[in-house]
Parts: structure tokens; C-alpha cells; sequence
């Protein structure tokens, strides 16, 4: 079992409550737009991190941490990128891998719209925790908090934080 801690889109701001709401996770993972090596590091220094980049993330970050990440945690296969789209409206630059292999959980952020999705049709469940940081349109910081446990995704909480 793996308690996971996703965020996204935290452009560059690393709000101090998510060591107190990420306190019991065992990992952290972030669908990109992470914004700074300086949050990247927090998080690295806090938890086991899987991160993918994002469009706003420097060359620097790109060096760090890759566009998507694919891996099995607990039995369950995730793709996780950072510009993916959703169910119906993939982005071209997942849709090829998605249809090919179909993970059964895949993440992805930029939209700032938390979301979690079934997609019937691929048999995964797509999760996109919103955003985190304090930069953009959305008007309250998310993120999420899940469990994978033997094949299973389960206990899938929202997090909501102050409005920006």
C-alpha cells in the first residue's frame, strides 16, 4: 500500500501546509508546472518525488525531471504528463501512447481544473489535481490525496486550500 500526495501546477510556490496535509503520504508526485528548482527541492526534501515537467518549467527543470513518467505503484500502471487533455479530448501528445497501452490511472495537469474522470471506454481513471500554486485563473488551490493498494485506486480525497 502507497499513500499518495499529488500536485500540480504550483509555478513556483510551495504553500507550507502540505507538509502538515502530506504528512502521512509516502510519496509526492507532481503533473508538472512545478515552477522553481527551489520547490522541487522542498518536496525532494520532504518526500519521494515523481514529477514530470511542465510547459513553464526551464530548461534546468527539463534536465531534472522528464516530460512524462510511466511506472507501476502498487500494481497500478500510470502514465503521468503534464499538458494531457481528458476523457473524449486527449492531446495529441498522449493520445498515441494512451490508446496504444491504456494505463489504468493516468495524471495530468496545465488546465488548473481539478478533475477525476472515469473513461469507460480505456478502462482508466484520469485525475488531474487542479493547481496548487498561486499563479493563473483558478481560484482555489487543490490538490489530492490517494491510496494504491493491490491493483486498487482507492480513498481518493480533494483537497481545497484558501482562495488565492
Amino acid at each position: 500500500m502507497k499513500r499518495i500526495g499529488l500536485l500540480s501546477d504550483t509555478h513556483g510556490f510551495f504553500d507550507p501546509k502540505f507538509l502538515d496535509l502530506f504528512a502521512e503520504v509516502d510519496e509526492l508526485w507532481h503533473a508538472g508546472d512545478v515552477g522553481s528548482e527551489a520547490v522541487l527541492d522542498v518536496m525532494e526534501d520532504f518526500k519521494p518525488v515523481r514529477a514530470v515537467y511542465g510547459n513553464i518549467d526551464d530548461a534546468q527543470m527539463r534536465r531534472r525531471i522528464p516530460e512524462f513518467q510511466r511506472f507501476v505503484c502498487e500494481g497500478v500502471d500510470v502514465l503521468m504528463t503534464h499538458i494531457g487533455g481528458y476523457p473524449g479530448n486527449y492531446s495529441p501528445q498522449v493520445k498515441g501512447k494512451i490508446y496504444a497501452e491504456p494505463p489504468k490511472l493516468f495524471i495530468s495537469g496545465h488546465s488548473h481544473i481539478l478533475k477525476v474522470v472515469n473513461d469507460p471506454a480505456l478502462k482508466l481513471l484520469h485525475v488531474n489535481p487542479g493547481a496548487a500554486g498561486n499563479n493563473g485563473f483558478h481560484q482555489v488551490r487543490t490538490a489530492v490525496r490517494f491510496v494504491l493498494d493491490g491493483g486498487n485506486i482507492r480513498d481518493m480525497e480533494v483537497i481545497e486550500l484558501a482562495r488565492r
